[in-house]
């Protein structure tokens, strides 16, 4: 007689964000889409490489009823406990709370409300429900939760997507539902606390650290990223972030993990384009995407002048478009170029500015983001600007090689660990990196870029096939996915897939 396999792990992944669900966790995963960034991206695509290599694998989100499109209200009030029940294989766990009903936005004035509301629900309900092996954790809104799994012996992963965090006092927590005075010795308090009840009004509890702190281990979206946290990079990070992670990572407790982007980003399959390509006709494709970008957008009609798209939103605190603006008009009066910019963000108009006093129309378009011609500007640009000042991940550089555009970027973070110097002699690289944060340093970029793009078509033809190819096969969700299944598995000592 045989005896039963060992029980798999079970894995809880905690996020506020997620894109979709996979088929067959349960009848309202296609209906799902609460998306403020790139952790909605990961979320989802680990949720479903996990179910589909086998995992038992669940998820628990806030139920943004709105943005779920959920008619029947009864389905989450009264009878969401009851379905429940009916259907024990269920795994997507949503956290019910008014707070959440009724908004349009993951994000919002009521971030530490919404934040304190979802993790009781999680803590208070999903945990003891699931009863999970490992709980995956994903920014400040769960920050708390490691410190639970902690109390309880429960295995915790905490991914830093962004550097950000709120400051709590253990009784605004409690006056939320959550029992803080269970498990407040796991929590990082702004300074060392006394008692519990000495900390309780007046010392608050830094939730992003805490999740860090209190975490078995912890990742960044990139490797680079957190080096340069732990080596002493980048003023802004407060010195508790700093600290929990330089201790995690010389404890061989942190790890940096890339993101992916979507699969959408196909140029083969890409909903959004008319125009559909891959590394073997890509020449043909680009120029018809490069026609219908210039005439979207009110540019002169060419498929041969080098076309620069930004990708990013306008923010001169990270993403560094002070630096084009600072240069864009000799770009593009010394240069036979165009620029295409899909953004938004307060620094839009100073890009307007610019157009308008030099009358550039036909040279340089600036846009509203808009989630078509976004794709399109992907696939019809030869190069996308990158010069960020810090970048966690980032996902532009790595969607804009599967469609041929290489990056201009700034030399950190996450674009170190995705954009290597383009070498065609050595047919190896995909990009152009500067490594000083300056005007002068992307120009000088730039400089390179349009270096390469007067090389005879042929060789540029050649590269260009064989970074997309590269980069479908490097940037997908299956390889982030699989970071983190081996992560797990380390912290686990087992398997977590059948």
């Amino acid at each position: 007689m045989s005896e039963n396999p060992p029980r798999r792990p079970r894995i809880l992944v905690v996020t506020p964000e997620i894109t979709y669900l996979p088929e067959g966790m349960g009848n309202l995963a296609q209906r799902m889409c609460a998306k403020a960034g790139g952790l909605a991206d990961v979320s989802a695509s680990l949720v479903k490489a996990l179910y589909d290599q086998g995992a038992d694998v669940h998820v628990a989100l806030p139920n943004y009823r709105r943005m779920f499109h959920l008619d029947v209200a009864s389905v989450f009030d009264n009878e969401f406990q009851k379905v429940s029940r009916a259907l024990p294989e269920q795994r997507i766990h949503l956290a019910q709370d008014r707070v959440f009903y009724h908004r349009s936005s993951v994000y919002g004035a009521e971030n530490h409300l919404i934040a304190l509301a979802f993790q009781r629900e999680v803590i208070n309900h999903t945990i003891p429900q699931v009863r999970p092996d490992l709980i995956h954790c994903n920014d400040w809104m769960t920050g708390l939760i490691p410190a639970v799994a902690k109390r309880h012996g429960i295995a915790s992963l905490f991914t830093v997507h962004n550097i950000h965090s709120e400051h709590l006092t253990l009784a605004q927590i409690e006056d939320r539902g959550i029992d803080a005075a269970d498990f407040w010795q796991h929590l990082f308090f702004r300074r060392a606390p006394y008692s519990y009840e000495e900390s309780r009004s007046g010392n608050p509890v830094d939730l992003l650290t805490s999740g860090i702190f209190a975490a078995d281990h912890v990742n960044t979206v990139s490797p680079t990223f957190l080096e340069e946290i732990v080596g002493g990079g980048h003023s802004f990070i407060p010195d508790a972030i700093r600290n929990e992670l330089r201790g995690k990572k010389h404890s061989d407790c942190a790890t940096g993990i890339l993101n992916a982007p979507d699969p959408v980003f196909d140029p083969a399959s890409d909903p959004y384009l008319s125009h559909h390509f891959g590394p073997k006709d890509h020449i043909e494709g680009k120029r018809k995407n490069k026609l219908e970008l210039q005439e979207r957008l009110g540019l002169a009609g060419d498929p041969d002048v080098p076309l620069f798209y930004w990708p990013s939103r306008l923010d001169p605190v990270q993403k560094g478009c002070q630096l084009l603006t600072e240069i864009l008009y000799d770009l593009v009066s010394k240069n036979k170029i165009q620029i295409a910019v899909v953004a938004s963000g307060n620094f839009q108009k100073h890009f307007l500015n610019i157009v308008k006093g030099h009358n550039l129309w036909d040279r340089v378009a600036v846009r509203d983001f808009d989630e078509k011609l976004s794709h399109i500007a992907y696939a019809g640009s030869d190069f996308i600007f990158m010069p960020s000042s810090f970048e966690p991940c980032g996902l532009p550089q790595m969607i804009a090689p599967k469609y041929g555009s290489l990056t201009v970027a700034h030399d950190t973070g996450g674009l170190h660990d995705t954009v290597e110097p383009l070498d065609v002699a050595g047919n190896k690289g995909n990009g152009f990196l500067f490594r000083h944060f300056n005007a002068d340093g992307l120009r000088w970029a730039i400089g390179e870029a349009l270096k390469f793009h007067a090389l005879p078509a042929e060789d540029r033809a050649k590269q260009l096939a064989r970074v997309m190819a590269e980069s479908s096969a490097r940037f997908n969700h299956e390889t982030t996915a699989a970071d983190y299944i081996k992560r797990y598995e380390q912290m686990l000592n087992t398997t977590v897939t059948a």
